[in-house]
């Protein structure tokens, strides 16, 4: 089992750093995680837009969590819970518990906000403490322009793609969350890469952002056509699910979900790392 472990991150098609942690640790997440998944199957909860949109704040927190324990700022008891892709699933199981207690609590109402006001009292002080060891003031700059130039890239590229498939309405705001999502990560990608030196640590990625002889653009430098990549992804995919989500909405908007935080953990992990360590 060791061998294994040591031997995950180097394979060729893993993001580099991915690790898993020790046994006992992995253990309880999987059933922590296996029993949360079961639970959630056997009450079959109300899945709507605004229930997705309310687990932004846990996506971030995910990313944040995974960026403190990058930077060894996690107490040693916690430090095995930050690594990648085990924070993703700790940070989904505790979510998912959240979930399905506000729901027999509320009744289902108010479920979406108090999955999204849960989440956010959990990473405000996961980022207070990121922020407390110090901010780059290039890192931080590159974040805010990161963001500033995401929010109209994902803007027009989701007016064009309703243009060209208007179904994908049905898909409401999660649709265009993961439209944002992917803008934000390729574009924070591309800042991190040619503005401030960061590396990237996923292969194929990695490969895109390493074309060579294409023309440099500003701010985004040879790393607009990752951007125009994700974009595409994107549109691709939600258009891919319009089905889906007409046929069966709860499992659809779970999967869009899906693919939002597919693109946001990396935006706001690449945001947050930036902002400390850039």
């Amino acid at each position: 089992m060791t061998g294994f472990i040591a031997a995950l991150g180097g394979l060729p098609f893993l993001p580099e750093g991915t690790t898993l942690p020790p046994v006992p640790y992995l253990v309880a997440v999987l059933l922590a995680g296996g029993g949360v998944a079961v639970a959630f199957r056997r009450r079959a909860p109300e899945v709507s837009a605004a229930h997705v949109l309310g687990l932004v704040p846990w996506i971030a927190l995910g990313a944040a969590f995974h960026v403190l324990y990058v930077v060894g700022g996690l107490p040693r008891p916690l430090a095995p819970l930050g690594g990648s892709p085990t924070v993703y699933l700790a940070t989904g199981t505790l979510a998912g518990g959240v979930w399905l207690g506000a729901e027999a609590v509320d009744g289902g109402d108010r479920t979406p906000r108090l999955l999204a006001a849960a989440g956010t009292s959990l990473l405000v002080p996961v980022v207070a403490v990121a922020v407390a060891g110090g901010v780059s003031g290039p890192g931080a700059r590159w974040s805010a322009v990161a963001v500033v130039v995401a929010a109209p890239v994902a803007i027009g590229a989701w007016r064009a793609l309703v243009r060209i498939n208007p179904a994908v309405g049905v898909t409401g705001g999660v649709g265009g969350l993961v439209v944002f999502a992917h803008a934000l990560d390729g574009v924070s990608t591309a800042v991190g890469v040619t503005q401030l030196g960061f590396g990237e640590r996923s292969p194929l990625s990695r490969l895109l952002l390493e074309l060579g002889g294409l023309p440099s653009v500003p701010v985004f430098g040879e790393g607009w056509v990752f951007l125009l990549v994700k974009l595409a992804v994107a549109g691709v995919a939600v258009s891919l699910f319009v089905p889906y989500v007409r046929e069966t909405p709860r499992e659809g908007m779970l999967f869009l979900g899906f693919l939002a935080a597919v693109g946001l953990g990396p935006a706001a992990h690449n945001l947050l790392l930036f902002t400390i360590a850039g």
